[in-house]
């Protein structure tokens, strides 16, 4: 579904700012909420604001660096909502985009974010949604079951995870389920829907144990 607000793909910027987050990451059509409270992150979302909305958000390789460096591959969101709180931080939601690999990095913004030129066209797919895949969703949600359990984690949307689109329910789950930094990127960067949730099925199941999974009709 788009929007009057969508960018078209041949009007995707040539510099964008981004936000290195390790162990987060986004995806197209996905929103993902921001708590952003750092100076220049701050600053970054107010100009981010002023022009096109779009903020890339990609993994640092190595989190313990001064300036560490980035992975090749990000998501750029567009900011779809923003608010203010009383003791001075953003709250900022993102819907994803496009990814884009990093063709370089620019020069630091004066306010000390990063800007770097992404090179969308590896990912023209992403403008448009797909419908399906051939992995079994019976055996999708059973292992996150397990998982879940696996994690102490709580869930109360097991029903709406069968009225959501494919793409829309294995994208929300890379993004939100607390995977190691290599496995999202894993994730981010597999080409297509089918290779992603393919990879999201075996991740899962090696973090919750291998059972035999239900069978699909």
């Amino acid at each position: 579904m788009t929007s009057s607000f969508d960018t078209p793909f041949d009007a995707l910027p040539q510099d964008i700012p981004v936000f290195p987050l390790p162990r987060v990451v986004l995806l197209p059509r996905v929103e993902l909420p921001l708590n952003v409270f750092e100076p220049r992150y701050m600053a970054m979302t107010t100009k981010a604001l002023s022009g096109a909305r779009l903020i890339g958000m990609i993994q640092p390789r190595n989190s313990d660096d001064d300036v560490p460096l980035l992975y090749d591959v990000g998501c750029a969101g567009r900011i779809v909502s923003f608010s203010e709180t009383e003791d001075g931080r953003y709250l900022v939601t993102l819907r994803g985009v496009c990814r884009f690999k990093v063709a370089r990095e620019l020069d630091t913004d004066a306010a000390g974010f990063r800007r770097v030129e992404p090179d969308w066209s590896p990912f023209r797919q992403d403008m448009a949604e797909e419908d399906g895949t051939a992995v079994c969703r019976d055996a999708l949600v059973e292992t996150l079951h397990r998982y879940f359990d696996q994690k102490g984690m709580f869930c109360d949307k097991w029903e709406e995870m069968y009225a959501v689109s494919c793409e829309r329910l294995i994208a929300t789950l890379c993004v939100v389920c607390p995977l190691a930094t290599e496995e999202k990127q894993a994730l981010l960067e597999a080409p297509g829907l089918e290779d992603r949730a393919q990879l999201l099925q075996s991740v899962l199941e090696r973090h919750a144990g291998a059972q035999d999974a239900p069978q699909c009709h």
